[in-house]
């Protein structure tokens, strides 16, 4: 049945879209579909899934950095809510084990617990396609969930050797003098291999055997030596354009996993009972997560579009059920179970996800009066002085438009990304730029207070089609009229985007040409027309 999943998956995850779910949702059913009809996970799917989640783990690595964890916000927020959100659920279940008792009748502390912690765990894999989707990988709200789930992945690595610490090597306590040592070699190897294909087998072999056979060898976690690979050669230039290369084998292999969740069995009636009854604990997750998050002086607004991206049941929480089971503290159907409220929570929060901004928009009166004060460093809220022209998206596109205006119109040109470490290198080269967001209702808000009609031209350097259309969105919110201009793809977005009103659709590819032939005939102009002339 292994080849059958590629036209099945197809099918499901097409169908999710056109319903406007995110297609990993149709793959989850279609595991469900598959085991209904007698498949079974095979040796295939396995391997695949494997190689996913070890593969995603990785490219997490690449995005982050290690000075990211330091944040109090991250480390200690993060720890804050697994402590309250563990012992919360740790009473509810022991309240349903005491009235419900044909449900729950082997419970014991441990038995509780273990699933208490196992629920508290947050989807790395839906965030992460998610965040990627929406563009939003490196806005602060993406960095702060990416930073709880791995400060989340170092708690489970610490639970399972908690549990299995005879199997652990002491050669564990050489890994980071192995890496510290391992890091100028990789680095070098970095700048001499170029940009073609040894670039992916370089990130492949990193990924998929050198971090993770080296954490295995001494008893870690395979998936933990993949991301901590990852992070350590983050700083690298080309750290980006290799976790742009393995994006694609990271989402095929990551189909693997969503199906083997489905085919991991059916459940029995009690098992539906249970889990109905636990995916209802959701909100809790939420709440709890946006009250830490605001009470670590995040905007209200960061701190819901985090809560949004992290309030889902984890595939870690498969894997630590799967560990207590080996540990005998927790009977087989769990795994069942964790399967089944997994795969009804990403159902639930994906359309929260995809209109993660239409809600906070319509609810922001009120998630402002939960907000502190005060800001933590790259949540500040922040003007644009006398700008008269604004460029958002300040990679390769959007710096070189930002470079061109500046030479005619000087100060009058802001620049505005939300990648903090892009604004802090501008900031140093004595550029006028901010770190901020096109999508961000309040700031549209703030500028139609100061002066709408100060903003003569906006310009959208944002790769992110659907960040172009939402923030197109907000500014007919405040009656924008001036002009707009916008990077686009493919020619049916150019004709989208004329549709919705902007001024100058821009094909990248398409004007790029142009712009090159326009260059080079310039450059030979002289010589071309004596040619043409003789």
């Amino acid at each position: 049945m292994d080849p059958l999943w590629i036209t099945i998956a197809f099918v499901f995850g097409f169908l999710a879209k056109f319903v406007g779910l995110p297609p990993l949702v149709g793959y989850l059913i279609a595991g469900f579909v598959l085991h209904q009809f007698g498949a079974e996970s095979g040796e295939f799917i396995s391997i695949i899934s494997e190689l996913g989640i070890t593969l995603l783990l990785f490219t997490i690595g690449l995005k982050f950095k290690f000075k990211d964890l330091l944040r109090k916000e991250i480390w200690l927020g993060t720890s804050i809510y697994t402590i309250s959100i563990a012992l919360l659920y740790s009473l509810i279940l022991f309240v349903f084990s005491t009235i419900i008792i044909y449900l729950f009748s082997e419970f014991n502390l441990a038995t509780i617990f273990l699933i208490a912690f196992a629920m508290s765990f947050s989807s790395t894999v839906f965030a992460m396609k998610s965040l990627e989707d929406k563009g939003e990988v490196q806005a602060i709200h993406g960095r702060i969930a990416i930073g709880v789930l791995i400060i989340q992945d170092v708690f489970a690595v610490i639970f399972m050797a908690i549990l299995f610490i005879n199997d652990l090597s002491i050669w564990a306590l050489a890994i980071p003098v192995a890496l510290f040592l391992f890091r100028p070699v990789l680095m070098k190897i970095f700048d001499w291999i170029g940009h073609g294909e040894l670039l992916t087998l370089f990130g492949l072999f990193l990924g998929l055997v050198l971090g993770p056979e080296l954490f295995q060898l001494v008893g870690l976690k395979a998936d933990l030596g993949a991301l901590i690979i990852g992070m350590m050669v983050a700083d690298n230039k080309k750290a980006h354009e290799l976790s742009t290369i393995l994006l694609n084998f990271k989402d095929i292999f990551l189909i693997g996993f969503f199906l083997s969740i489905g085919l991991s069995g059916l459940p029995t009636s009690n098992a539906i009972i249970i889990s109905i009854l636990l995916v209802l604990l959701i909100p809790l997750k939420s709440i709890i997560y946006f009250y830490i998050f605001t009470k670590f002086n995040l905007r209200a607004r960061t701190a819901f579009h985090a809560t949004v991206t992290l309030s889902n049941f984890s595939e870690f929480g498969l894997i630590v059920t799967s560990v207590g089971i080996a540990a005998g503290l927790i009977a087989k159907e769990w795994l069942v179970i964790f399967a089944i409220i997994l795969s009804i929570s990403f159902v639930i929060v994906s359309p929260f996800s995809l209109k993660a901004h239409k809600i906070y928009s319509r609810f922001r009166k009120y998630l402002h009066k939960l907000q502190s004060a005060d800001r933590v460093s790259g949540d500040e809220i922040v003007g644009i002085g006398n700008a008269e022209i604004l460029v958002f998206g300040l990679g390769r596109v959007g710096i070189t438009v930002y470079n061109q205006l500046t030479q005619q119109y000087g100060q009058k040109v802001l620049g505005i990304d939300f990648n903090e470490d892009i604004i802090k290198g501008f900031k140093e080269e004595g550029k006028n730029v901010i770190q901020d967001d096109s999508t961000d209702s309040e700031f549209w808000e703030r500028i139609q207070k100061q002066d709408l009609n100060q903003v003569r031209l906006v310009m959208l350097c944002i790769h992110d089609y659907k960040t172009i259309l939402y923030t197109v969105e907000r500014l007919k919110e405040i009656n924008f009229e001036n002009t707009i201009a916008a990077l686009a793809e493919f020619d049916d977005q150019v004709e989208e985007l004329k549709q919705l009103g902007i001024h100058f659709p821009f094909n990248f590819y398409n004007e790029a040409g142009v712009g090159f032939a326009d260059q080079i005939c310039e450059f030979i102009g002289c010589d071309l027309d004596e040619t043409v002339t003789k």
